[in-house]
């Protein structure tokens, strides 16, 4: 067993920021495409964490062009350039899936101010 744990904490990313459901977070990735590589940013606010460890995932959703868009991103992937915490939420449970059903204002999450 330590085998296994001594492997996976190996290719575990130490410099992750703090990031809690409810944080809007911009999260950049290196995408190949044919022979050339770019880096592309995906900015939404995080709805759920799963996991954890070397299998730690965040989903991250956004509205652009009036049509939600939600991405899976494993966050030890070797494919995840950085995560920025854009503005951190003040939300009071730990899966935010009732934002799906809500447009416009109602989708916002409160913005946590100093050490609340």
């Amino acid at each position: 067993m330590d085998l296994v744990k001594a492997l996976s904490e190996q290719y575990m990313k130490p410099e992750l920021p703090p990031m809690n459901v409810g944080d809007t977070v911009r999260v950049t990735v290196r995408i190949k495409e044919g022979n050339r590589e770019r880096n592309q940013a995906f900015e939404g606010t995080i709805i759920a964490k799963k996991h954890g460890g070397i299998n730690q995932t965040i989903t991250v959703r956004r509205i652009s062009y009036n049509i939600g868009c939600e991405k899976v991103f494993p966050v030890h992937s070797p494919s995840i350039v950085s995560v920025e915490t854009v503005r951190r939420g003040k939300v009071r449970r730990a899966k935010l899936y009732y934002l799906r059903d809500r447009v416009g204002k109602k989708a916002k999450v409160k913005e946590r101010l100093g050490n609340n």
